[in-house]
């Protein structure tokens, strides 16, 4: 056996590797297109917003691409683009990011929560629970870039014609069997923050084939593009031309834009590598115990774009019910300093989806313009709470001696881990990120 560094022993890595996490890459390019905003006071206007908005519409595969301030407030078009309103209904994996779904109680409408699965992504044998004679939509979240089961979701939302957007903030790029990811649905929206595997500062994006949702996302919240250049076909919009109509300014900063042009166009490459190198990682550490990749078959034609924020799913009756908690506190201690257990919170835990009253109506948002009370739903997500998972780290070069590093300290942890087992509390894994993961 081997101490274990939370115990007193050496650890794996004294000094963690920056140049393998540093992202985004940036050149002179990127430094370049950022100054041309600055020096010519560019940071409001439209025009090189607008050049990106097509680049990146044609990438996607999409007719209509439009940009916002953050991936929230295109998230949040996408919900008006679609008439989501009063009594409405939209369901949405409760483990998420929650600006995937709460917003939908500006609109008054009711998130109803269903179950993920054992790659932390929505459950497709768990949507038709939730659907109801209210359900307008499907929120689809690709989290941490594992693409969500399109075919039966799809499937599901044609049998009940409902809407389908895709939230696809952690997998921009991505593919489920050959096809692109928020190409599916019929509207997708994502963050390109300056933490994602796209990043571009803050910005948000919205894509769809539909002129009709196109030009009300366009309506909502872009007042200076709310006009004829932009709104031709929607007749009863045309009366409301020159108001943001969400009354709220959702417009991009043009850094960010220009950022976003430069990283779209190496955007690829540099994702295919990061792949190549977290395949690898997790080939390493394939049949080890207490632990399981989220991770697609490639050869399927899906793969995890750039791999977001990459986690597994931790199982710690192979590890005699060691706590996830002290598994990545051990971990920590052996060099890898971004073990973190959890990801998100489940949102149907979250007071806010419980008593939240934001318009001072005397009862809560989310269920204040519906005939029932979807809250009494929210404990058959119980599963979803039971699943637990940490983060691993998030290489952005292939490097293999840098990654075998990594490898020895999950080892190392694995092989050794009865050490840890006396002194374990078997703290209960709750999810850590109230707020700190920006969309």
């Amino acid at each position: 056996m081997e101490k274990l560094a939370l115990l007193g022993g050496t650890p794996v890595l004294t000094e963690e590797n920056g140049a393998m996490f540093s992202w985004p890459i940036m050149t002179e390019e990127d430094y370049d297109a950022a100054m041309y905003v600055v020096k010519n006071n560019k940071f409001s206007a439209t025009d090189i917003t607008e050049k990106f908005q097509e680049e990146f519409a044609a990438w996607q595969g999409r007719k209509y691409a439009i940009a916002y301030c953050n991936g929230t407030m295109s998230l949040t078009s996408a919900m008006f683009a679609i008439g989501l309103g009063h009594g409405d209904e939209i369901i949405c994996p409760t483990k998420t990011y929650w600006g995937s779904v709460s917003q939908a109680i500006n609109f008054g409408a009711s998130a109803v929560f269903c179950n993920i699965d054992e790659n932390l992504s929505m459950d497709p044998a768990d949507i038709e629970r939730c659907i109801s004679p209210r359900t307008k939509a499907i929120m689809v979240v690709h989290y941490f870039a594992y693409p969500a089961d399109m075919d039966p979701i799809m499937e599901i939302a044609r049998k009940h014609n409902l809407y389908v957007i895709e939230d696809v903030s952690h997998a921009q790029g991505g593919m489920y069997k050959g096809k692109k990811l928020g190409t599916f649905g019929d509207i997708a929206a994502m963050s390109l923050m300056s933490g994602k595997s796209f990043a571009a500062g803050e910005l948000g994006i919205l894509v769809t084939d539909d002129t009709r949702l196109y030009e009300r996302a366009m309506a909502f919240g872009h007042y200076e593009r709310n006009n004829s250049n932009y709104i031709k076909e929607s007749d009863d919009l045309k009366d409301y031309f020159h108001i943001a109509l969400g009354g709220a300014k959702g417009r991009a900063n043009q850094l960010c834009s220009a950022l976003a042009r430069v990283q779209l166009k190496y955007y690829d490459e540099r994702c295919a590598e990061i792949r190549r190198a977290m395949n690898y990682f997790w080939d390493q550490l394939e049949g080890l115990p207490g632990i399981r990749a989220v991770r697609v078959d490639e050869s399927t034609g899906s793969n995890m774009a750039g791999w977001y924020s990459p986690h597994g799913v931790y199982h710690a009756e192979e590890l005699g019910g060691l706590s996830v908690k002290k598994f990545c506190e051990a971990l920590r201690a052996e060099g890898y300093r971004g073990a973190w257990d959890g990801g998100n919170f489940c949102l149907h835990t979250h007071p806010f989806f419980k008593t939240f009253d934001l318009r001072n109506e005397g009862k809560p948002s989310r269920i204040v313009y519906n005939d029932t009370d979807v809250r009494l739903d929210d404990d058959k997500c119980a599963p979803s709470t039971d699943i637990q998972c940490f983060s691993v780290p998030w290489f952005k070069h292939f490097d293999r001696d840098i990654i075998d590093s990594y490898v020895r300290i999950f080892k190392k942890v694995i092989e050794n881990h009865e050490q840890l087992l006396e002194k374990d509390e078997k703290q209960a894994q709750g999810g850590r990120w109230y707020g700190t993961e920006n969309e």
